[in-house]
């Protein structure tokens, strides 16, 4: 292991002089409307985004490098063919959005623990291309947590479409009473494995495994209330009886039932969306009107990871997120 953690450290070393001087500050243009807001993660140490171009990324997660596929990544890399030749492993992209394969050029653990302050969590290389956390996710986990802490209490926080539990943990960890839910028994059971490895096993989380819209149905006739919201839906998927859910015919409708299970004073509500075509002021203009009649502030933009070979900012989702006391 040692061989593999002072190798990463001589890439980002290549990295950092391939960046020297570049700049990474974008701001809204003169006479925008809505000036729309960039969340860069400013906190990792055990994932760095090395390199980004000709529609790939070059990504460190612990100790390993991973080279997948980024639409977004317009522009030419700036390290070598050698630098992106030294990936573990290397995503395949197949037919559509979701399919292809790894192709490793050394043999990797098939799995390994990862951290982000103090959480714990398993990552992994799943056929999906996906392993197992969205680093960019990291800004919404600090603004959370804050607003959590500040709050006192416990308060409740439901969290759809909630993966692995990265989320939900940060959430936890902060002082939250949380509910998650996921359709799917492994991205729970996963989750599970990182409340563990965290050592947040005597937190109130609830597990649930079941269709979003469904069960934010049935909280609402049961007079659940909320004082937090997280949802990052996918722009497809079914649920665990089959339900169909195509986020741009869902997502209105999913926001208005949760309007029912919000407390009479919430603390925020958070919304992130991946591989869509609405933008991040469709995302702004949607919660407005689900908040409407709570004040507060909302706050959109896209979600970035600075590069560290140039400073550049990819883009990796959009975002929207109410707070009745600060913006993201």
């Amino acid at each position: 292991m040692a061989d593999r953690d002072s190798g990463a450290e001589g890439l980002s070393r290549l990295a950092g002089e391939a960046g020297a001087g570049l700049g990474r500050r974008l701001g809204p243009g003169r006479g925008d409307a809505t000036a729309l807001t960039l969340l860069t993660p400013a906190h990792w140490r055990d994932y760095e985004l090395v390199d980004s171009g000709d529609g790939a990324k070059l990504e460190r997660f612990g100790p390993y490098l991973f080279a997948r596929p980024e639409p977004q990544a317009l522009w030419r890399p700036l390290l070598p063919v050698g630098a992106w030749e030294g990936a573990d492993a290397t995503f395949r992209a197949g037919g559509d959005e979701e399919s292809g394969r790894w192709v490793y050029r050394r043999p990797i653990e098939q799995r390994w623990p990862m951290a982000y302050g103090d959480l714990r969590f398993w990552a992994q290389a799943t056929p999906f291309r996906h392993l197992g956390v969205f680093p960019e996710q990291a800004s919404h986990w600090d603004w959370t947590g804050e607003l959590i802490g500040a709050a006192g209490g416990a308060p409740r926080v439901l969290n759809l479409f909630g993966y692995t539990g990265l989320a939900s943990l940060a959430a936890a960890a902060a002082g939250a009473a949380v509910t998650h839910v996921d359709a799917s028994k492994k991205a729970i059971a996963w989750a599970r494995e990182n409340q563990s490895l965290s050592g947040l096993e005597e937190r109130p989380i609830r597990w649930i495994v079941d269709d979003a819209l469904k069960f934010v149905r049935r909280e609402a006739r049961r007079g659940a209330r909320y004082d937090g919201l997280i949802l990052d839906p996918p722009k497809f998927g079914r649920g665990p009886q089959g339900e169909v859910w195509k986020l741009e015919e869902s997502l209105g409708a999913l926001l208005a039932d949760c309007r029912a299970v919000l407390a009479e004073r919430p603390l925020f509500v958070v919304l992130t969306a991946y591989a869509i075509r609405a933008s991040a002021l469709s995302l702004s203009h949607l919660l407005r009107e689900t908040m409407a009649g709570w004040g507060g502030v909302v706050t959109a933009g896209e979600m970035t990871l600075a590069e560290r070979s140039g400073g550049r900012q990819l883009s990796t989702a959009i975002f929207a997120a109410w707070s009745a006391t600060a913006s993201a």
